[in-house]
Parts: structure tokens; sequence; C-alpha cells
């Protein structure tokens, strides 16, 4: 059952302003009613498209404090067979081949 101060306590769907007094009404004004048929009746837009995910590991550099040795994308150590500590994200180094991480090329 509507609420006998409707419009008192209901807002326009659309600007959700106060509806005026008189009889029931959804909508404030003609231009929010034409706004709320417009937004009803508009195409469905499609999803956006999101690029694939791509794992962090196989560009991530690890180093094992007990052998003290870096490596790119392999979170065990090849020698002593203990899990490596994460350094961050990273690279082999143009110069040397060795695993670098970008803070550190970028460090000042």
């Amino acid at each position: 059952m509507p609420s006998r101060n409707a419009s008192v306590t209901a807002t326009c769907l659309a600007c959700n302003g106060p509806l005026p007094t008189g009889r029931a009404r959804t909508w404030c004004s003609d231009a929010c009613r034409q706004a709320g048929w417009r937004r009803r009746h508009q195409p469905e837009s499609p999803p956006p498209i999101l690029p694939a995910g791509q794992p962090r590991r196989p560009r991530t550099v690890y180093h094992c404090q007990e052998c003290d040795i870096r490596q790119l994308g392999q979170q065990r150590c090849d020698e002593c067979g203990t899990f490596m500590r994460r350094l961050g994200p990273g690279g082999l180094s143009p110069c040397c081949g060795e695993p670098v991480t970008y803070d550190e090329l970028t460090a000042d």
C-alpha cells in the first residue's frame, strides 16, 4: 500500500529531487520523465575488453641468501634447494646477462 505522504517522502527517479504535491508521480518534470525513458531504452554497451593477465613469476628476480646467487623466474635455488627471497620485477642485464631488478637500474 503506498504511503499517503508520498509527495513528501518520495523523490524523482531521475534527479532525486522532491516530487510536486498533488497526485502520485514518479518524475518531477517532463524532462526527468524523458531522461528516464532514454536511460531505459538506450542500447546495451558491450563490456570492456581487458587484456589477458600475465604471470609475474617469469619476470621476477629472486636471491638465495645461502648461496648468494640470483635467478630470474625461479623461486627455488638450484644449488642448495631452498626457497629464495623475492627482490622484485626485473630482467637480464643487457651487458652481462645477470638478473637485475628495475629498481636497481633506475636508482641514482
